[in-house]
């Protein structure tokens, strides 16, 4: 029987070759997945995306969020969202945001 699967890594991370240099925390969309820079990536220099973890993401001052809550990433106007049309999902938030705070913490999960 062929093997259906093999073991390559953990998977907290992945491995990303930019072709314009990324810095430590931008968020990168690719298709439906989001990551998030570990370092600054040199453009066409091998990286490495976070795909999990916690971090503290933007997010828009007036909007609270409830830890639990599911927020997507607006790529437009690089901010979380509790807006699923449009964006794409990184994970729940793992503690409350007020009105007035710009980050919110979240835990990547997709």
């Amino acid at each position: 029987m062929a093997v259906q699967a093999q073991y390559v890594q953990e998977g907290d991370y992945i491995d990303y070759t930019p072709g314009s240099a990324v810095a430590a925390g931008d968020v990168v969309v690719q298709g439906d997945l989001v990551a998030v820079a570990k370092g600054d990536i040199a453009a066409n220099k091998l990286g490495a995306l976070a795909v999990g973890g916690v971090f503290d993401f933007a997010k828009n001052t007036g909007v609270a969020y409830t830890v639990g809550q599911i927020l997507y990433w607006d790529d437009t106007n690089n901010v979380v969202t509790a807006t699923a049309t449009g964006n794409k999902q990184i994970g729940k938030v793992i503690r409350a945001a007020a009105t007035t705070d710009t980050t919110v913490r979240i835990r990547l999960s997709q």
